[in-house]
């Protein structure tokens, strides 16, 4: 983001870069959200029946995950507060965001890891 963001100061000037600071943010707002709803969902899979634990390996994997995903949404929760409340991004939290980001990718792998573990008699 910080990258797009000087570009935009040199092309269009303050006022161009606070219309797209503001479409950036809402775009991030969008797409966090739309993460949030797919770990609200992976979540409700996790407790569903059909993904209970078998060993012991898939018990701290299932512990492990529900602890992600509770982190996750505290985290998501704090970011957009953040992103809600302020017209532009600060550049210690576009960092955060990355890893954010990074961090849902990584929950939805560890997830579908889980998921081909426990399913493997079906």
């Amino acid at each position: 983001m910080g990258s797009f963001i000087n570009t935009n100061i040199k092309q269009n000037g303050m006022d161009g870069l606070k219309q797209k600071d503001a479409a950036q943010i809402q775009e991030l707002l969008i797409r966090m959200d739309r993460n949030n709803t797919i770990i609200k969902k992976l979540s409700e899979k996790l407790n569903s029946y059909t993904c209970e634990p078998h060993d012991s390996s898939c018990f701290e994997k299932f512990y492990d995950l529900k602890h992600s995903f509770k982190q996750f949404t505290v985290h998501q929760n704090r970011i957009v507060g953040i992103l809600k409340s302020k017209s532009t991004v600060p550049s210690a939290l576009d960092i955060e965001i990355n890893q954010h980001l990074k961090l849902f990718k990584k929950l939805e792998k560890d997830m579908a890891a889980y998921l081909l573990d426990t399913n493997q008699y079906f």
